[in-house]
């Protein structure tokens, strides 16, 4: 290739506007290991390059072999790929890339997967260590009697339904590494609880070590509320209720990092020593995090991942939680495993749970819970959020549009004019209860009871707009002050989310809280709220509080690990590729009770069509 077509390509990847400048600067980088031009590893380099900030592990070589990746523009050529055969021999002839092994600052596999190298070894390790604790199983508990304590945790259910939660307590003690899933509703807080309860009692020292961990601090907040709540139900002694730990770090607390580095203090060279770690949340967490913990916990340690394989994936790079659970299908459980299954908890799985024959040493780690104990089979917010799984945008429509179901309801946005005055409506009703209270616990409660979430942050149905639409609208309804618009303002009412973690006030990012005088002082100083683990709260003068935004309406990202009775979702006029089955899913089961849908028809049936499709070679890794 000339050097004038190379200049060319170089000159319409840099205007054309689909990379940013650290994919131009890296494809830059690579290219200066060639002896010579070498337009298509350039080409190469800021196409992974940006698959990578996109939230993909790696580049589908095969994918973008022949296919039009800059449109003809001011009379100038389009920029092709070459033949995947052609591109192949340019790479591997380059000593910027190598094959999986190789230290190179590219590496590429045999099934065409571009990798930077540190993702590379991300997801090598990451793989490798997840085939290696689900070889086998443990013979390290009290075999006699597990049963009886089993079925005392979790007791039968009625007739011959599955009780999933019990195998999930089987597989967890039979395997070093297992992975709970299941949607709201589905108890995976009180199965873990049940879990730690059975170990402790069947195959744990009394000085067990237990570390519960979280994504953020928000879900570790979450996570011990939920587990003290579901200590109370166990049926166990105190001595054990007790020995099952209430904090819950951070999985960034947990590994210790180095301020100003990547790095953690606990890595695979400086091991945490435990005996059980959870990672909840687990959709939540990026490959780069994974691969960390994972490796920076001691093999010999039982690790149990939980969370919803079907949420929204991390926004870092990566679909860990999909990819180990092969997110499509449900594997069921090996031949072996469903035996002592059925001998332990008197379950005859029958039909019920399918039987795969060597696929992977990994399905007899994973759990399904197929069981909802927030909705009934016929609600519309469970039928609604199957029908959007499934990807039926037909269903999920008469499920929305239907007349008698009080749960769901859909409302179309027909222009902006309109949508203010209904959405006006809806701030009012949703919002005027926790404005009146005096008290700030009743407060807090009553303002997490609803909760608006936009699909987008910018644009007249994003988050930011529609905060400032409800600040107008109950200023002019007398709930608010009035205020001075467009600078930092304090108004007794004021909702806030924190957007970073401050560990010196005990906050984290997704915290959300109301700013209030104090109801016992004549002062009107105002004070932020906080809700605390007791049921009490903790609160701030407001100017010790930094990154903060207003928070009558949140993304549906940001909501994720929340609960709230009443929810509305509200999306865009107009397509965008980030409109998604996953977060639309993800948004519907943040409610309890109602979720409104409000949006355009054709915008909400192509998002429910469209997929997350994160590249990566993890599932193929650990599935085969």
């Amino acid at each position: 290739m000339t050097n004038t077509k190379l200049h060319n390509i170089k000159s319409l990847l840099n205007t054309a506007g689909i990379f940013a400048d650290i994919d131009i600067h890296f494809a830059r980088f690579i290219e200066r290991f060639s002896a010579q031009a070498a337009p298509h590893v350039f080409l190469a380099a800021a196409l992974v390059s940006r698959a990578t900030g996109s939230g993909d592990i790696c580049l589908d070589l095969a994918a973008a072999a022949e296919t039009v990746l800059v449109e003809r523009q001011d009379g100038a050529e389009a920029v092709v790929g070459p033949s995947l055969t052609a591109w192949r021999q340019i790479l591997m002839a380059n000593p910027a890339v190598g094959q999986p092994g190789d230290k190179c600052p590219l590496i590429l596999d045999a099934g065409n997967r571009l990798y930077l190298y540190r993702y590379w070894e991300y997801e090598n390790k990451l793989s490798d260590a997840i085939r290696q604790r689900a070889k086998g199983e443990l013979q390290d508990f009290k075999s006699r009697e597990l049963s009886s304590i089993l079925n005392r945790l979790f007791p039968p259910t009625n007739g011959d339904e599955v009780n999933w939660q019990k195998l999930a307590a089987v597989v967890a003690v039979f395997k070093r590494f297992s992975v709970i899933t299941g949607g709201p509703g589905s108890g995976k807080t009180f199965t873990i609880a049940g879990i730690l309860a059975l170990l402790l009692e069947c195959a744990l020292k009394d000085s067990a070590k237990i570390y519960l961990t979280a994504p953020t601090g928000k879900a570790a907040a979450r996570l011990s509320e939920s587990i003290n709540e579901a200590k109370q139900f166990l049926d166990c002694s105190d001595s054990v209720k007790n020995a099952i730990p209430s904090e819950v770090y951070t999985i960034h607390r947990l590994l210790r990092p180095i301020t100003g580095t990547p790095y953690f203090r606990h890595n695979a060279e400086n091991l945490l020593t435990a005996d059980v770690v959870v990672i909840d949340e687990a959709s939540m967490v990026d490959l780069a995090l994974m691969s960390k913990l994972v490796q920076a916990i001691d093999p010999e340690t039982r690790l149990l991942l939980t969370g919803d394989k079907d949420q929204l994936a991390s926004v870092a790079a990566g679909s860990v939680l999909g990819d180990i659970c092969d997110r499509r299908v449900i594997h069921g459980f090996s031949k072996s495993l469903m035996k002592k299954i059925e001998q332990l908890t008197q379950i005859k799985l029958g039909g019920t749970v399918q039987n795969y024959k060597n696929v992977s040493k990994l399905q007899d780690c994973i759990t399904v819970l197929q069981k909802n104990y927030r909705f009934e089979p016929r609600s519309g917010i469970g039928g609604l959020s199957r029908s959007i799984n499934r990807g039926d945008s037909e269903e999920a429509m008469i499920y929305l549009k239907n007349p008698v179901e009080n749960s769901v309801s859909w409302h179309d946005i027909p222009s902006d004019a309109q949508s203010v005055s209904g959405l006006g409506r809806i701030i009012v009703e949703g919002y005027r209860q926790y404005l009146a209270m005096q008290d700030p616990v009743s407060a807090i409660s009553e303002f997490n009871r609803f909760k608006i979430l936009c699909a987008l942050k910018i644009g007249p149905l994003g988050v930011n707009s529609i905060n400032d639409l409800a600040e107008q609208i109950l200023v002019q309804q007398g709930l608010l002050p009035s205020f001075q618009r467009g600078s930092q303002r304090w108004y007794r009412g004021r909702p806030i989310l924190i957007t970073q973690n401050d560990y010196s006030l005990g906050l984290f990012n997704g915290d959300i809280g109301i700013t209030m005088p104090d109801p016992n002082s004549s002062n009107a100083e105002l004070y932020v709220y906080f809700p605390d683990s007791e049921g009490k709260f903790k609160r701030f003068p407001t100017h010790r509080l930094s990154q903060h935004e207003t928070v009558y309406a949140m993304t549906v990202h940001k909501s994720q690990g929340s609960e709230f009775d009443h929810v509305v979702l509200i999306l865009p006029d107009k397509d965008y590729p980030l409109l998604t089955r996953e977060l639309i899913y993800t948004g519907l089961t943040r409610a309890r009770q109602t979720v409104s849908v409000w949006g355009t028809e054709s915008v909400l049936r192509t998002a429910i069509l469209r997929k997350i499709e994160r590249t990566s070679g993890l599932r193929e890794a650990l599935w085969g």
